[in-house]
């Protein structure tokens, strides 16, 4: 979502384009009598005698408002003389009753006249241009209290404000923009990401939703909800609103997808309490096999940093970057958890009930575990059900598929010889055929679209599937 700022930033430069190539010819002509006139009524102001009348300040702020819509070049601050000098009129011409006269009238309409709108944003335009952005954010901000009705003066406003890290500002004028009719579903993540920096979770989530509603298949809000929802531990939630969701309109394809995506998640931290457990109930057995055990995980974890390192650096995208801190914080924890194996290992002496409550708890995740993936891949099914040219679902399924495979490998790998030599090469065997069934998704995803991540996962399983081959290894699919 940062790089919506990007594009609005040059949008935003673009507005003051023309107010800052030299001028023409006659364009030179016209700026020359702006400059005389600008001269003429900074000394009448100078004039005691002449700034007592309305009248000079009616003629200052009109020619100021000139100069700051057409000829900003000669004043930077000629929208706010220009107001000033309005006001002014206001303070000076009243009638026989008090009241407004003619002349304060007429500045009272101007204060919130377009011309006045149109001189402050290009008084914000030129202050942004000249990297002023403090100057710009309240010259802009000033145009939407003109008119607040407007759009464009809160959305560039709130561009500004982020330029000097001004987030409360940049949140506000992002509301105007919003509760103004702003339709740009964009702009809404862009809100929602200040909101969770902020740590105000609620409030994003509820602009995800309002961008969501207007664009139904932006893949980027609803990413960030989900990605917002699973770091904020609010897994329930997600699943939940994403079911509603389905239920209203069981054929968006992106919205069953998103919902595999979540149980995914939710699966994933199952595999990591599971891993835990294991870990947990194999002390005091096979020490050295253990600490074995343990190193290769870090070796796996190390490999997958590598890889998404590589991704990013080709792709940088928010899942990704999610994904390595993930993988990275993962493989601390595996690190503590070689360094203290050998403590963990006399300490081990876990009593008879402990080792039965963890066992009953493994049995509980492993159980529910399944089920969750069970729900993961009837989503996916779902979703090619509908689209079988989807990408996303083409591409998560093969990868459910490999996860599989993943796993189904772990088992045949923890085996002794002696397990082996009984059925291993058969489990070997489906291990293959679990791997060669995920190469249908991943080729079907990649004629729909060629991506680095979808190339490297394709390579490396024709890469497993080689070396199965080159074992001798019949390949056993199952359904």
């Amino acid at each position: 979502m940062k790089q919506v700022f990007v594009i609005l930033v040059a949008c935003l430069l673009s507005i003051g384009v023309r107010a800052q190539q030299p001028a023409a010819a006659g364009d030179a002509v016209a700026m020359d009598a702006f400059k005389k006139e600008k001269e003429k009524s900074d000394k009448d102001i100078a004039d005691a005698k002449s700034a007592a009348k309305a009248s000079t300040w009616m003629d200052r702020a009109k020619t100021y408002q000139s100069i700051a819509g057409q000829y900003i070049r000669l004043d930077s601050t000629a929208a706010t003389t220009a107001y000033e000098a309005f006001k002014k009129v206001v303070e000076l011409d009243k009638d026989k009753k008090g009241g407004p006269g003619k002349l304060a009238k007429e500045a009272e309409e101007a204060l919130k006249g377009q011309a006045m709108y149109g001189a402050f944003m290009q008084q914000g335009v030129a202050k942004f241009q000249a990297k002023n952005f403090g100057d710009a954010m309240k010259s802009m901000a000033m145009a939407g209290d003109i008119n607040p009705k407007d759009t464009l003066a809160p959305l560039y406003t709130a561009i500004a404000a982020q330029q000097v890290k001004d987030n409360a500002t940049a949140k506000t004028q992002l509301e105007k923009y919003i509760a103004g009719g702003g339709k740009d579903a964009a702009i809404y993540g862009s809100l929602a990401m200040l909101y969770r920096s902020d740590n105000e979770v609620d409030k994003a989530l509820a602009t995800l939703d309002k961008g969501i509603a207007l664009a139904p298949s932006n893949k980027d809000l609803s990413n960030e909800k989900i990605n917002i929802m699973l770091s904020t531990n609010r897994m329930e939630d997600a699943i939940a609103g994403m079911k509603q969701m389905v239920e209203k309109d069981p054929t968006n394809v992106q919205n069953l997808v998103n919902l595999s995506i979540v149980y995914h998640n939710v699966a994933d931290k199952s595999t990591e309490e599971i891993r835990k457990l294991e870990g947990d109930t194999k002390k005091g057995g096979n020490t050295a096999k253990q600490l074995a055990d343990a190193k290769s995980i870090v070796d796996a974890y190390n490999s997958e940093i590598a890889r998404l390192s590589a991704s990013i650096k080709k792709t940088p995208k928010p899942e990704l970057k999610r994904q390595l801190a993930d993988v990275q914080k993962k493989l601390a924890d595996q690190k503590a958890e070689v360094a203290k194996f050998e403590a963990d290992a006399k300490a081990a002496a876990a009593n008879a009930s402990a080792s039965a409550d963890s066992d009953k708890r493994l049995t509980e995740l492993k159980q529910k575990q399944t089920e969750i993936k069970s729900l993961e891949k009837q989503y996916l099914d779902k979703a090619l059900a509908v689209d079988p040219n989807n990408y996303d679902a083409n591409f998560n399924m093969a990868v459910f598929i490999f996860n599989d495979a993943v796993e189904m490998k772990r088992s045949v790998d923890k085996m002794d010889m002696t397990e082996y030599s009984k059925n291993g090469k058969e489990l070997d065997g489906k291990v293959c055929g679990k791997f060669k069934q995920a190469l249908p998704y991943f080729t079907k995803a990649k004629s729909i679209k060629d991506e680095p991540e979808l190339t490297e996962n394709l390579t490396n399983l024709t890469n497993i599937l080689k070396q199965y081959e080159e074992k001798k290894i019949v390949c056993i699919e199952s359904k």
